[in-house]
């Protein structure tokens, strides 16, 4: 794949009959009408640009094709005459981003971003551009990050759109590109590299090849970027419906290796004896097969971010773990221990909030437990313990568990998926009898201070979880022997 830059498709008119798409989209949206007349009265432009276009041409013809969410607007005005032209109209104004150019504002529940025409330059050493005001709507739109959000729409009484890089060919030859040079664009923001990788997922686009060679050998540009921006952006990815293609471009890149580097790890050279599947396909495949059980339940929440990490994730703890034994045979001894560290330390560091950095690794250290289940000879006792240990994570690692399996051979795979539904029959009938989803050992703290005799404190504590340990093994007992195990638990300690 060449890192050439690519012959520019030519740029001509926008055919007559987008440019009356483009009318009605914005005139279904009073808010923009009344904006657009606002600033036009005033002697300034107004162009709806950026995604809002991109999003309403790509659902031109459909319900949804009424600019939706917020709504990205530049203007030849300057923003203190922005914020002019809003007082007494907008609900409410906020000017967190005044300092580059924008003025958000609520009118009647609809957001708008306002953005002064810029013109930045960039010092190729952090994202942070010279901000300079411009005075032309096309150097405004050359300065972004693709050509499929390098278009705008009037929102004067003529309603012109504004394409000058060919943005609505790209979009509708699915096609990836930068206005100008990519390596140019990527030098000015390393973030546009994980962007590309997104829009991968999100709009189904190919990048060009001079695309793809730029994200190849300006990669290590994206350490610049704080975890913070990394992570949004890998999240988003991982939230589309299908992120296959888009992760694939991301490892194949070399993106990865930056700032996710344990997933292409999962590239390990395959034994001679194949004793061992490709883990790297294999990840990507139960992700696919994650997300399909997540959209298939009702119930569950969807898209179900700590499901599709878990599911990615999962096996990052074989690299370090693998094994040669005789006879040819592989083993991962642990990986399910190991992953778990690694998923704390790799989703920490990308900023992740600590109730999704934990519970992904907790189902990262469950994933293997059922194959202990073998025939379902667990006994009662481990089944209440593979449900308290798995608590509110229950339902995803189901889901998790089930998306493991990618074996080809399809009587293993309905003998595991047989097997695996007779423990969700198990667990079923355990929790209407004991109510699993709550257990909790047969006296409380108070009763346990009072039958022993102890003030609050540590001993409490390590009777508690005696109980508790008692009730996972013998399910609920009544009062009289909950309290004769205590205090024989207790004379023995004693």
């Amino acid at each position: 794949m060449s890192g050439e830059p690519q012959s520019r498709p030519a740029v001509g008119a926008v055919p007559p009959a987008v440019q009356q798409t483009v009318r009605e989209l914005v005139d279904v949206s009073p808010v923009l009408v009344e904006l657009g007349g606002r600033f036009a009265a005033a002697g300034f432009e107004a162009h709806l640009v950026g995604g809002s276009v991109r999003d309403a041409l790509l659902a031109a013809g459909t319900e949804a094709a009424a600019p939706a969410g917020d709504l990205d607007v530049t203007t030849d005005a300057r923003p203190e005459q922005v914020l002019g032209l809003l007082r007494g109209w907008a609900g409410s104004t906020w000017n967190q981003g005044i300092a580059f150019g924008t003025v958000g504002a609520e009118v009647r529940g609809t957001r708008l971003e306002i953005t002064t025409f810029r013109a930045d330059r960039y010092d190729r050493e952090s994202r942070n551009p010279e901000v300079a005001w411009g005075d032309s709507l096309v150097d405004d739109l050359a300065r972004r990050d693709f050509t499929v959000n390098a278009m705008a729409v009037s929102l004067g009484p003529d309603r012109t759109v504004t394409d000058p890089f060919g943005g609505l060919g790209d979009l509708l030859a699915r096609r990836l590109r930068t206005p100008g040079a990519a390596a140019d664009s990527f030098a000015d923001d390393p973030l546009r590299m994980l962007r590309a990788v997104r829009f991968v997922a999100q709009l189904g686009l190919t990048p060009a090849d001079e695309v793809v060679g730029a994200m190849t050998a300006m990669s290590g540009e994206l350490a610049r970027i704080t975890p913070e921006r990394v992570q949004a952006e890998l999240s988003k990815t991982l939230l589309q419906d299908s992120p296959r293609a888009a992760l694939e471009l991301f490892v194949s890149t070399g993106l990865a290796d930056v700032v996710l580097p344990e997933l292409p790890a999962l590239r390990m050279e395959i034994d001679e004896h194949h004793q061992h599947k490709d883990v790297y396909s294999h990840s990507l495949t139960v992700l696919d097969q994650a997300i399909a059980l997540e959209r298939a339940d009702p119930d569950a929440p969807s898209p179900d971010l700590v499901l599709r990490l878990a599911a990615l994730l999962h096996d990052i703890g074989k690299p370090a773990t693998r094994r040669h034994e005789p006879r040819g045979r592989v083993s991962f001894h642990h990986h399910e221990v190991v992953g778990a560290k690694l998923v704390r330390k790799r989703l920490t560091a990308l900023r992740y909030p600590k109730d999704v950095v934990e519970a992904v690794a907790r189902l990262t250290f469950l994933h293997l437990r059922f194959h202990g289940y073998g025939r379902g000879e667990w006994t009662d006792s481990a089944v209440r313990r593979y449900v308290t240990d798995a608590g509110d994570l229950l339902s995803r690692l189901h889901k998790l568990v089930r998306s493991d399996c990618t074996t080809r051979n399809r009587r293993r795979a309905a003998a595991l998926s047989a097997t695996y539904d007779s423990l969700e029959q198990r667990i079923a009938e355990l929790s209407e009898a004991e109510d699993l989803a709550r257990v909790r050992p047969d006296l409380d703290g108070n009763a346990i201070m009072e039958i022993l005799g102890l003030p609050p404190g540590r001993e409490v504590g390590e009777a508690w979880r005696f109980l508790k340990d008692l009730r996972l093994e013998r399910g609920p007992l009544d009062r009289d022997e909950a309290e004769a195990e205590l205090r024989a638990w207790w004379a023995a300690r004693v």
